[in-house]
């Protein structure tokens, strides 16, 4: 699909989020595809490292709100849960390169990156509270274990966004560099680790992640039960209405 460019040389396979006009948000049909590409690449022994990236104005807005509301995911077997136990549970490395605005899922599927380069022009954010649900991904137990209680707080609590170098300094990427750098680097550290001896780095990855793999799981699934029901509550209805009428939401009583 032209939404999602995938490509596969020298080992690596990279995935560019291709919807610019966008702002890269994502849809069902996207999710889908996602989540086949990492299972497939999971299979794949020609693939040892994957590389996900959007454009150097754009990593992703999150959700296509439209595409979101036609089909809300009330299971966990819509295409948005499998793409994060997808990516949770990859064994292989995964490099990140994120450049602008990084929107919900955006964010969170960062969390289960190995390596994550950002262009100076990045700019985090996890408002779901604003939008009358809950964090997913695993990220309300992965946020405050990689960026401390407060932080996270003001990050899923408040859906404060905070930038770069706030995000370097609390070790949640590698590098910051000029956007039109970011996806050139990200293809390099790739390479470098498709040409390690793939046994003991795939065990690497394995002993570093295998004390909380099962909690991530767990807290993956709670998360997104919750979030499910939540889309069916008043403060859910009345922020997504606002979005599409471009309003401020009305929270009180809520």
């Amino acid at each position: 699909m032209t939404d999602l460019l995938l490509d596969t040389t020298e080992q690596v396979l990279t995935i560019t989020f291709n919807r610019v006009d966008k702002k890269n948000s994502f849809t069902a049909d996207m999710y889908a595809a996602l989540a086949d590409a990492f299972t497939q690449a999971q299979r794949d022994d020609a693939v040892r490292v994957v590389v996900i990236q959007g454009h150097e104005t754009v990593f992703s807005a999150g959700n296509d709100i439209a595409d979101f509301l036609k089909a809300p995911p009330v299971s966990p077997d819509v295409p948005v849960f499998r793409f994060m136990r997808a990516i949770s549970s990859f064994t292989k490395p995964i490099v990140a390169a994120v450049c602008g605005p990084a929107v919900g899922i955006g964010s969170t599927m960062l969390f289960h990156c190995d390596l994550i380069y950002a262009g100076d022009n990045a700019a985090f954010s996890m408002p779901f509270v604003n939008l009358g649900v809950c964090p997913e991904a695993a990220s309300s137990l992965l946020a405050p274990q990689r960026m401390g209680y407060v932080r996270a707080a003001e990050a899923l609590l408040l859906g404060d966004p905070f930038s770069a170098e706030a995000a370097l300094e609390m070790g949640l990427i590698n590098r910051i560099v000029p956007p039109t750098e970011v996806n050139a680097l990200a293809r390099r550290q790739a390479l470098r680790l498709a040409a390690k001896p793939q046994q003991p780095l795939l065990i690497a990855k394995r002993l570093m992640k295998q004390a909380q793999a099962s909690l991530v799981a767990t807290h993956m699934a709670e998360e997104a039960d919750i979030f499910g029901r939540l889309l069916t509550e008043p403060a859910a209805r009345e922020a997504f209405g606002a979005f599409l009428e471009k309003r401020k939401p009305n929270f009180e009583n809520l």
